[in-house]
């Protein structure tokens, strides 16, 4: 299995071993575009792999802050009693960079950006640059991906 992520059409497509594509999803990438700088809030290019997998076995809509549950669980009302936050929800890939000088180590370690494939609120729109950074998925499809791929897996973020 492999991942390839276009930010130029916000879409997330997983291939398999034969190298068919066996999934596409819409997704929304960084708002300030593709770049790798600590504290540029846009989205790494290159080769990446999962480093974790967190969130197996918990509720749809659970709400994570630093990479833990809260105890919170998405719901469009919760959601409207805190504007503007930044919701990472359901299921969490976090991405370590593969190339040293590009997304690994030093002022562009993608790992140490905190970068992820998550899934967010559901009236957030897909197909539109709107992150901080990470790759932003709806909770049913972070959902299904997360069942299908493993640690180590090969994540491409292409522009």
């Amino acid at each position: 299995m492999r991942i390839r992520v276009d930010i130029g059409r916000q879409c997330l497509e997983l291939f398999g071993a034969d190298g068919a594509c066996i999934r596409r999803y819409a997704v929304s990438t960084a708002r300030n575009g593709a770049g790798e700088e600590v504290g540029s809030h846009c989205t790494p290019r290159g080769q990446h792999r999962i480093r974790a997998r967190i969130g197996e076995g918990l509720p749809d809509g659970t709400v994570f802050r630093g990479r833990r549950p809260s105890g919170e669980y998405w719901t469009p009302a919760f959601a409207a009693e805190h504007p503007g936050r930044d919701w990472i929800l359901s299921r969490i890939l976090w991405l370590c960079g593969e190339e040293p000088g590009r997304n690994r180590l030093g002022a562009v370690d993608s790992m140490r950006r905190y970068i992820y494939i998550h899934g967010t609120g559901d009236d957030q729109p897909m197909g539109v640059p709107l992150s901080h950074g990470c790759v932003r998925m709806r909770n049913r499809d972070i959902m299904e991906l997360f069942d299908l791929v493993a640690v180590g897996t090969k994540v491409e973020i292409c522009e």
